[in-house]
């Protein structure tokens, strides 16, 4: 089976400074993946460099076909990524910050009704300007953006940042929706009970180095955890 997004020998820097070092894994259709390591460890670049955000070396590949340079190809060809920060725009609406996914021309089950049915709450407050909910719904709408998109394969960077347990259950909640419904997930997170509840298996960086693998079982291994320090 092709997988949908795959690292070959993946070096990723910033003005000289290496930070992915000779990364390689794969991700197949409908796996959620967990990204782990601790701060610094190059998660956040890992997903930038889809993007090309760092100067990249090695090989990327979705759907077995290499990335090129243009920004928003990894979009057209079904990989979308939630950010960390959210990066809602402050002088549009709820409805028109979800709608900005519709630039990827992709055409499929997210419409409009299904992220309100997901995520009520940006329904009702679909008219209201996007900064003016609150940091959880803000994370709700920069998801429900992202699946406007149509991706295969949902890249989310730290969703659960400074989100209050309630919330994370309902992010958690509507992750597990959004999986079910097919889509596969690539998901950095710190709140490693989401890793659980969500992932079939972990990918470990340390150091910019893949140091470990496997299912999401083997996380709580006293060799993982000297790893990624959970």
């Amino acid at each position: 089976m092709t997988a949908i997004l795959e690292f070959d020998g993946v070096r990723a820097s910033y003005d000289g400074a290496v930070v992915l070092d000779d990364v390689s894994f794969g991700i197949e259709e409908g796996q959620t993946v967990g990204l782990v390591g601790r701060n610094g460890a190059g998660k956040t670049t890992a997903l930038l460099s889809v993007y090309g955000v760092p100067a990249v070396r090695g090989t990327i590949r979705i759907g077995g076909k290499p990335v090129g340079r243009r920004r928003h190809e990894p979009a057209a060809r079904g990989v979308s990524l939630v950010p960390q920060g959210k990066r809602i725009f402050g002088n549009l609406t709820v409805e028109e910050n979800i709608l900005l996914g519709r630039a990827s021309r992709r055409r499929g089950q997210w419409t409009l009704a299904a992220v309100y049915e997901l995520f009520p709450n940006l329904g009702r407050g679909a008219k209201r300007a996007g900064t003016s909910l609150s940091g959880g719904e803000q994370q709700m709408l920069a998801i429900a953006r992202a699946l406007l998109a149509e991706p295969v394969l949902l890249m989310l960077d730290e969703p659960t940042e400074g989100l209050a347990p309630v919330v994370i259950d309902e992010v958690t909640a509507a992750l597990r929706e959004i999986r079910a419904r097919g889509t596969a997930l690539l998901l950095v997170e710190q709140h490693i009970g989401m890793i659980r509840a969500l992932a079939d298996r972990f990918l470990a960086l340390r150091k910019g180095k893949l140091a470990a693998s496997g299912p999401v079982a083997e996380l709580g291994s006293r060799e993982v955890q000297e790893v990624i320090a959970l």
